[in-house]
């Protein structure tokens, strides 16, 4: 089965700022991989160009064979975004949220009928938030606000599920709940892209580690723990780890992409 997503000698900027350099790197069906690294390391960059967020400035993309640019099919795709608090006067409830995740199904104009109700509810028993449907997003807490974007990403059933810096000021029970829904979904036969500082109670779910160090990919295999990454030793030149298989990536044109970044551009 071809690779879901390829990288090939990519790199991007913002202006002048170099921001990642000569990227190769494959997702696999079936994978859970960890793209780890210090806050400045070009993850969050990265993830955005894997899913068609940012063109880069020089390289080849392919998402499930195809430049980001032609891609349609993306009820294949989940993405949770960076955490962001919601303002409390949101009018907008928990169900209403996570309806939001079948649109790619039902289209601009489709109506949520029973199936579609049922499936909200369910997603939302996976991140405990059941008992929650019809209260205003904005009146949760941070990591409630957190499990109801995640339901809203399962909700059409991706293929290919993207989650950045998922725990960042969460705090450890809902840590450990969302743990237990990625397990779930990793035992459904997703294949997930976690993107993080540190993995904490994440780190048994992630069969593949990704190091960033500088807006370079300076190690590609087994998981390592998230001391190990960290050593002020690591990402020397001798840890380098290419990729083994560079002979499945294309050329890419200028992307297009229904997710909009919502925060400002960065490094990280």
């Amino acid at each position: 089965m071809r690779s879901f997503v390829e990288l090939e000698d990519v790199d991007f900027a913002y202006g002048p700022v170099p921001v990642l350099e000569r990227i190769n790197l494959t997702v696999e069906p079936g994978d859970f991989l960890g793209i780890i690294g210090p806050n400045g390391s070009g993850k969050t960059t990265l993830l955005r160009i894997m899913l068609g967020l940012l063109p880069p400035e020089r390289g080849a993309v392919r998402l499930f064979g195809h430049a980001p640019a032609s891609f349609r099919q993306w009820g294949r795709l989940g993405y949770v975004p960076q955490k962001a608090t919601l303002d409390p006067a949101l009018p907008v409830t928990v169900h209403e949220v996570v309806a939001t995740g079948l649109l790619p199904s039902l289209g601009l104009f489709g109506r949520v009928g029973g199936a579609e109700r049922k499936r909200i509810a369910e997603v939302l028993g996976q991140v405990g938030m059941a008992a929650h449907a019809g209260a205003r997003i904005g009146a949760l807490s941070p990591g409630q606000q957190q499990r109801v974007l995640i339901a809203r990403a399962l909700a059409g059933e991706p293929e290919l599920f993207f989650l950045d810096e998922p725990t960042a000021g969460v705090d450890l029970p809902n840590q450990l709940t969302l743990a237990r829904s990625l397990s779930q979904l990793k035992g459904s036969g997703a294949t997930i892209v976690l993107v993080a500082h540190e993995l904490g109670p994440l780190a048994g779910l992630v069969d593949r580690s990704v190091v960033m160090r500088d807006g370079r990919v300076v190690y590609d295999g087994p998981p390592l723990a998230d001391h190990a990454v960290h050593q002020p030793e690591f990402g020397e030149s001798h840890t380098h780890h290419h990729h083994p298989d560079p002979a499945r990536r294309d050329h890419l044109p200028r992307v297009a992409s229904p997710f909009e970044p919502r925060d400002r551009p960065g490094g990280d």
